[in-house]
């Protein structure tokens, strides 16, 4: 990476007090027999950021130790960024918005109320982490009403407010939200935005991460880059499963638009399916599904058709010939909501990325875990947003 060299001549003291040159006004007369001449007023600058290896995660301060008034000061990286800041209200110290970021060149310039100008540089250390995420929804995607804002990070993440902190929601219609901090079914550490209530259809979201130069914490590292993410919410629909009575209906606009007999998973043991609001996560197709994967033993090995996952776990809805006789009376798949192929292939087609899955009834082993998929919805508004790192 190349590095912006201080400039020698602006290099005054150890503590980079820069020398600026008036450009006019403000002369002052020299005293002595034998004449007079004018000589420009000096005055000096400091920038708590020295040297090639200076400590990313601050702000920049930039300190005008003699003069009059700064008036102006720009701090660029080497990769054509600028650092937005302001300068105090007594006019003698320029404080930057966001910290600098590790393993980058800056280079500072600042100019007085008088006209003098000077410049001066430093760089940050590399990391010796790098921490990266990924995000859900996918840019410039549609997605249903339950769909969360999701962030999976590739490190722990320790100072969970400072990065809390930095990402943003915008919405176009105001609507209420919050993150919560759970660890992801893969172990990582994930921090999710949801609303309050479903979203609008019609809202379009926007995440902006201002990460660069955040430290993650102890093992963490840090972020060297911002993100931005942006979706439209589709459809207003819910797909509301009973367990039960071993039903299937797809809601639009608060109208049933579509009822199937179903066959969900067997109760009484591991093979039941879980109830609560789940998410739909992905519409895989046709897959292989292997029992043993799920802690099933061999007890199937399949191709299955037009499915639907709504947890980390193995539970789907899916297309289930086999198990034919039981739709619509009886509860006896291997956890999963199966219907006939026309059928499945119809809610397939019907269904969006972020469908909520409202799945009711007692034939179930339990309620889905928070980061088994998007459970998020399992918790009360208060319970959720406990989980900020702010509250």
């Amino acid at each position: 990476m190349s590095r912006i060299p201080a400039p020698a001549a602006l290099l005054v003291t150890t503590a980079l007090a820069l020398t600026l040159g008036a450009c006019g006004g403000g002369a002052a007369k020299s005293g002595g027999a034998g004449g007079s001449a004018e000589e420009a007023p000096k005055t000096r600058i400091a920038v708590n950021l020295t040297g090639e290896k200076a400590k990313a995660g601050a702000p920049v301060v930039v300190t005008l130790a003699e003069g009059p008034r700064l008036q102006q000061v720009t701090v660029t990286d080497d990769k054509g960024g600028t650092l937005a800041g302001k300068v105090g209200a007594d006019g003698k110290t320029w404080t930057s918005q966001r910290p600098a970021a590790p393993g980058t060149s800056y280079a500072v310039e600042a100019r007085d109320s008088d006209g003098g100008t000077a410049k001066a540089a430093f760089a940050t250390a590399e990391p010796d982490k790098v921490n990266k995420l990924n995000l859900a929804p996918g840019k410039a995607s549609t997605v249903g009403i339950g769909q969360p804002l999701s962030i999976v990070f590739d490190h722990p993440v320790k100072n969970k407010a400072a990065v809390e902190r930095q990402l943003k929601v915008t919405t176009s219609n105001h609507t209420e939200g919050s993150w919560g901090w759970m660890q992801d079914w893969s172990g990582k550490d994930r921090v999710d935005w949801r609303p309050k209530e479903y979203w609008k259809s019609g809202t379009k979201v926007t995440l902006t991460a201002n990460l660069n130069g955040v430290d993650s914490g102890a093992a963490g590292g840090w972020f060297v880059r911002d993100y931005v993410t942006n979706f439209t919410v589709g459809k207003n629909q819910i797909v509301k499963v009973d367990l039960d009575n071993h039903r299937l209906k797809l809601v639009r606009d608060g109208q049933v638009v579509k009822d199937v007999g179903m066959s969900a998973g067997t109760p009484g043991g591991e093979k039941a399916s879980w109830r609560g609001r789940t998410v739909l996560m992905a519409k895989e197709g046709t897959i292989n599904m292997r029992s043993e994967t799920v802690g099933l033993g061999d007890a199937y090995d399949k191709m299955v058709d037009y499915s639907m996952r709504l947890t980390w776990s193995g539970m789907y809805a899916h297309a289930a010939p086999w198990n034919a006789s039981y739709f619509g009376n009886a509860n006896k798949s291997s956890g999963c909501i199966g219907m006939s192929d026309a059928n499945a292939k119809w809610v397939y087609d019907q269904v969006q990325i972020g469908d909520p899955f409202e799945v009711t009834g007692d034939d179930a082993k339990g309620t889905q875990a928070v980061n088994n998929g998007y459970g998020e919805w399992n918790l009360s508004w208060d319970a959720w947003k406990a989980k900020s790192a702010l509250r």
